[in-house]
Parts: C-alpha cells; structure tokens; sequence
C-alpha cells in the first residue's frame, strides 16, 4: 500500500492516535519500505496539518474543545462567504454539478446503511465532492485555498462515525436547503444555512472529545 494514504488511513481511524510519535524506521519496518518513501509521506502529512514535528520524528496532531471551536468557527466563516458567492455568481452547469454531487451523496449514505460493503470515507469523500461543487461555483479560488486548510480530516472523519442514520440523512437534507438557496440566487440564505450545516458537525464531534482525551491522556 502506499505509505502515505496507509499513513493517512491509520491517523483517521485513531490506529494512529493523537500524539503518537511515529519515526521513519518505525514506519519502514511496518510497511517494509525503504525510509525515503516514508519521509516523503510524513512530509506531506505535516503539510496537511495531520502531523506536527519533533526533534526526532513527528507525532499526530491532537485538538482541544477550543482548537475544534476556532476551526468550525473560521471554516463556518470560509464556507458561509462560499455559499453566498455561489449563490451570487453560480451558472447552469455550476447547478447540475452540485445537483449530481448530491444525488451521489444521497446513494452512497442509501448503501452505507444497507451494509452494502460501502465505507463511512466513501461518505465523506461525497460529502466533501458536494462542499467542492460549492466552491467552486463562488468562482473564488482564494476561498479554496484557505477552506483547504480549515478542513481538519480527523476531526470531520468522526463527526460522520458518530452520525447515526437519521443524523446523516439530515446532513443530506441540509444540502438540499442550501442547494435550494443557490439555486435560487438568495444570498443570504445560503449563507445561514451552511452555517448551520457545518455547525451540526461541528456538535457531533464535540460531545465525543472528553471520552477522546481521556482514552489517549489528552489535556487541554
């Protein structure tokens, strides 16, 4: 497997829980990999915020209730300003991406629940397809770049394990209600509305965090 996404795979599913230092011989001897390859990875991983540096080695990344309250905040800001310019600025064919994405949500959250061999990442990444269409429909790259690095994987990867069904299809009807808005150029309204949408996440995950640090010593 490549290391970087078995890397990536084992941080998201707590394999590789918070503060957990990791080293390049470590991952070598796991992967049987030579060290460059994993270097690469652990590189790469730093620079998506997953990993912080030590003086040998790396460790994951672990965040405070206050970490996941700034984060939601400044994403909630980023993709409220998104859904508002979508809405000013989205074509016909901006439209139909996002009406696609979601119906392909919509499948995906069906086969998840149907135990269908369907994956709660196979979720997420749908999840995140939709956002994307959203985005790009508010014609702002500089907003790209910067939501880019406020979606914290680890953290939105939970909040989806946590959701039960009835919580994930209110996720997909959320999505409704914002494409609705979009579509119907109200500017304001899609703006409140992925602010709620992504504050519901933010408060799946924030229940879960005490039992989190206490599980792997984590303090505020």
């Amino acid at each position: 497997m490549d290391s970087y996404i078995y890397i990536k795979k084992q941080i998201l599913h707590g394999e590789f829980p918070p503060k957990m230092r990791l080293t390049e011989e470590y991952l070598a001897k796991q992967l049987q990999l030579s060290r460059t390859p994993i270097r690469e990875a652990l590189k790469q991983l730093e620079s998506e915020g997953l990993l912080l540096p030590m003086k040998r080695g790396v460790r994951v990344r672990h965040y405070t209730k206050e970490d996941i309250r700034q984060i939601y905040d400044v994403r909630t800001l980023l993709e409220g300003y998104a859904a508002s310019q979508a809405a000013l600025h989205r074509t016909h064919e901006n439209l139909e991406e996002m009406k696609k994405a979601n119906d392909h949500y919509e499948q995906t959250i069906n086969a998840y629940f149907k135990s269908s061999g369907t994956t709660v990442e196979d979720v997420l990444e749908l999840n995140h397809a939709f956002h994307e269409t959203i985005v790009k429909a508010s014609k702002n790259q500089h907003i790209f770049d910067l939501i880019s690095k406020t979606v914290v994987l680890p953290l939105i990867f939970r909040s989806f394990y946590w959701f039960n069904e009835e919580q994930m299809r209110n996720s997909h009807t959320s999505h409704n209600t914002i494409l609705q808005a979009i579509e119907e150029q109200d500017i304001e309204r899609a703006r409140v509305a992925m602010h709620e949408h992504i504050y519901h996440g933010r408060d799946q995950v924030l229940p879960h965090i005490e039992a989190i640090a206490e599980d792997y010593s984590i303090t505020d």
